[in-house]
């Protein structure tokens, strides 16, 4: 069983209900959350001037190929309701795979561990929350060392 720790976010409509009903639907359709860290409310990221998103990391374990694990994901926010029309637009939900163990996985549509991680800080604080030891595999660094070099300046605020 791999460790897998995903990132989920909602700027759109009822935030807090989309991050509940999303971690209902990976319990029922995947695995059930270990850990779960707190909700953050942060900036935009990429395409800034948007609402303000919430954000939480969760702990599930699977057995599950990476992209089968994927497939199941983008179905869960497509049954949210998830339009996807624009790069880094907004959205009522989104699901990341952050880590998968330490596998590192290069393929179209697949990048694991999640390509900009390292860089954001609206995923480095939920994730140092439940996992500040964790390795990244490629960076070789923990996240809480990664947290701690953060150039990132975008406001992001446990609720």
């Amino acid at each position: 069983m791999a460790s897998v720790f995903l990132l989920l976010g909602s700027n759109l409509g009822n935030r807090e209900q989309f991050l509940t009903d999303a971690i209902g639907r990976i319990e029922s359709e995947i695995a059930p959350v270990l850990q779960a860290s707190s909700v953050y409310q942060t900036q935009s990221w990429g395409n800034e001037g948007q609402p303000d998103y919430l954000n939480q990391v969760v702990l599930i374990k699977v057995e599950l190929p990476p992209a089968d694990l994927l497939a199941k994901l983008l179905h869960i926010e497509n049954d949210l309701g998830r339009e996807r029309r624009e790069k880094w637009g907004s959205r009522v939900i989104d699901l990341d795979i952050l880590f998968y163990g330490d596998k590192i996985i290069d393929q179209p549509g697949l990048h694991i561990p999640h390509p900009r991680l390292h860089l954001r800080r609206f995923t480095l604080e939920p994730l140092a929350e439940i996992a500040p030891d964790f390795i990244h595999p490629t960076q070789k660094k923990s996240v809480l060392q990664l947290k701690n070099d953060l150039n990132d300046v975008l406001i992001v605020k446990k609720l």
